[in-house]
């Protein structure tokens, strides 16, 4: 074999990093080594991984190509020195997941699957759907859990669990003590929104279609609680997910809002990797402790 992991590593390192010091920190490696081995990789096979832009590498169009390679045969290397060092097969995993599965759902599959002799670490990143698909990506994360729907030739989007938003405030406000709302108390409304980018939004946005234009949006917030306490303060209503707003439907500090029929809120909720990454044990456990959180079909959401 004409090449080594460690010079995979390096070539990683140095794709991520696009700087050849920073690669080496974090292989600990020295910034000599580290550019040697990365010379002789290209050496070795007469090719050019990165245009070189001062002290900055930049992935070519090769690089670019061979980079899910590399990420993919290093992942079962891993794996397979596990098993050959007799170590639980389900290691280490980074997830990112968005806020509404981050804050309420993943936290719960973090703990089970952590549950285990070996005790297995996991790192989280919550952000928004688009945020999410960047990372995995570019293989900083495994996999990703997202609520949004999501268009990428490089990723594969697998369906998980269904959702729904529900439309909600607070219990002294005026909307509240009407059975039903019309088109016409959404325009009238002051909205407090999750932001552009996020899967919330985009599943208000297409339920909402028709009057987009005319919504009066006061606030637009990147976290789902802030959202909460600012319709419970009454500074106008909201639209989350059923399963963040459960826990405040029971205490009755905010109330659901009937909207009209065909005001569509329900959604999917979806699991997304590289199409390049390597299925490892475990990513495959952690697919399965998701699924087990699949709501029965005869229950509430």
């Amino acid at each position: 074999m004409k090449y080594s992991f460690r010079q995979l590593e390096v070539f990683l390192a140095a794709a991520h990093f696009q700087n050849i010091t920073r690669a080496a920190e974090s292989l600990a490696m020295s910034q000599s080594a580290a550019s040697s081995a990365l010379k002789e990789l290209e050496n070795q096979f007469d090719i050019q991984l990165f245009d070189r832009v001062g002290k900055r590498l930049q992935l070519n169009e090769l690089g670019r190509l061979y980079r899910p390679k590399a990420e993919s045969l290093l992942a079962q290397a891993t794996e397979l020195e596990q098993a050959f060092s007799k170590h639980s097969e389900v290691g280490a995993l980074k997830v990112g997941a968005t806020l509404t599965i981050g804050n309420y759902l993943a936290v719960g599959v973090m703990a089970k699957y952590m549950n285990t002799p070996t005790r297995p670490k996991v790192s989280l990143e919550v952000a928004n759907t688009s945020s999410i698909a960047r990372r995995v990506w570019d293989f900083e994360l495994d996999i990703g859990l997202i609520e949004g729907e999501l268009q990428s030739p490089e990723l594969e989007v697998i369906p998980w669990r269904e959702d729904e938003l529900t439309v909600f405030c607070s219990p002294s406000h005026p909307l509240a003590r009407k059975q039903a709302l019309t088109d016409e108390d959404l325009r009238q409304a002051v909205w407090i929104m999750r932001e552009p980018g996020s899967g919330t939004r985009q599943s208000f946005e297409r339920g909402m279609h028709g009057l987009l234009p005319d919504l009066n949006i006061l606030l637009e917030l990147e976290h789902t609680e802030a959202i909460k306490r600012a319709v419970e303060a009454d500074l106008g209503i909201g639209c989350l997910s059923k399963v963040v707003l459960a826990d405040a439907f029971k205490r009755g500090s905010l109330v659901p809002l009937s909207v009209p029929d065909y005001r569509k809120f329900d959604r999917q909720f979806y699991f997304i990797l590289h199409k390049q990454k390597y299925r490892s044990a475990g990513i495959a456990r952690w697919m399965s402790l998701c699924q087990e959180l699949q709501p029965a079909r005869t229950g509430p959401l």
